[in-house]
């Protein structure tokens, strides 16, 4: 379920744009930046599977963005992605915004790494950003992670209090080094607060390219199949298949965990609101809005830039009162952040 790029990348045109990139080499970098008179045109992203409407990771990217945009008075340029794309694919659109002259360019999710590194190169003097990828060494690269590791133990401590059948699941979209961080913390929560609750588990997909990311009804499916089990809480770490999930949770009237976003005051989850219990995030959304300052105001970031608990950049959202006004699993969880941030807790980032 991946969208048609806002700019037409697909097929000749990509084909075009990689020839005309081969010829313009690393001085197109001067030919942006002569065009926009030394300033930048604005903040570009360029998104992960699933795109903008996803209710989680790519639309906080979007808000900062939308944000940066406000503050700074300048455009933006969000692009998605295309079907079966290639490496290739990648780096043409993410040099095409450079040589439009926008500063910083983004790309949302570590299958950027490969067109980051190499966009970077032919623009040494535009700030580059990368989401949860910290493999891209350059002077003019950040490398903007998390320790998703650490919210999602917070969400495990939550689903251990919360759970009444002593079972909860887990969702990954993709079977990667990344979600695998997702469920470690999550599972060692939960065995933390409880260690007679199971945690049944399923990963969507081996690859993204096969809709681990984007497919709500693979989501759902596999939230279903965990609520048969017996599982009460259902966590996930999917991206847009993460509605199928919620969706799921609605239905059986059993908790949902979200991801990434306050998935609870998502418009598009409105109806299914009430069976969010809470959601892990990651300010996706502050770590592109600093980025665009940082650019702004003249001294970019660079290098690995991490958001943790100790820093507020991850964290259990609390705009479900009955999350919020639940003292017991308030006082379990203010335990557990008192742990993590003095280094008591060790959380894990491998199952």
């Amino acid at each position: 379920m991946r969208r048609v790029s806002r700019i037409a990348l697909a097929g000749t045109a990509t084909v075009a744009l990689a020839t005309s990139l081969t010829a313009c080499g690393g001085t197109s970098s001067e030919a942006a930046k002569d065009k926009n008179g030394g300033k930048a045109t604005g903040i570009a992203i360029s998104y992960d599977v699933g795109g903008r409407g996803d209710q989680s990771f790519n639309d906080a990217a979007y808000a900062g963005m939308v944000k940066a945009k406000k503050e700074f008075g300048y455009k933006g340029e969000d692009q998605e992605p295309t079907d079966g794309e290639t490496d290739a694919d990648k780096t043409a659109r993410l040099v095409s915004l450079a040589k439009a002259g926008y500063n910083p360019v983004v790309g949302i999710g570590y299958a950027y790494a490969p067109a980051v590194k190499a966009a970077a190169a032919k623009y040494p003097k535009t700030t580059f950003g990368i989401v949860d990828d910290a493999t891209v060494q350059a002077k003019n690269v950040a490398d903007l992670v998390f320790s998703e590791q650490e919210a999602s133990y917070l969400a495990g401590v939550a689903a251990a209090k919360a759970t009444k059948t002593d079972t909860v699941g887990f969702v990954g979209g993709v079977d990667v080094p990344l979600i695998h961080k997702f469920e470690a913390g999550f599972t060692q929560g939960v065995k933390d607060t409880n260690p007679k609750v199971k945690v049944v588990k399923q990963y969507l997909t081996e690859t993204a390219d096969e809709g681990g990311f984007s497919s709500p009804d693979k989501g759902k499916t596999a939230a279903s199949a965990q609520i048969e089990k017996g599982a009460d809480v259902v966590y996930h770490a999917a991206g847009l298949s993460g509605q199928g999930v919620i969706q799921a949770a609605a239905a059986k009237k059993v908790w949902a965990i979200g991801v990434d976003s306050d998935q609870y005051a998502q418009k598009a989850l409105a109806k299914y609101k009430a069976s969010i219990l809470t959601s892990a995030t990651k300010n996706v959304s502050e770590a592109v809005y600093n980025l665009a300052k940082s650019v702004q105001d003249g001294k970019p970031e660079t290098g690995v830039v991490t958001g943790d608990l100790k820093s507020g950049e991850v964290g259990l959202a609390g705009s479900n009162p009955k999350f919020s006004g639940d003292e017991e699993i308030q006082k379990a969880l203010k335990t557990a952040k008192s742990g993590i941030t003095s280094g008591k807790i060790k959380v894990q980032s491998k199952p």
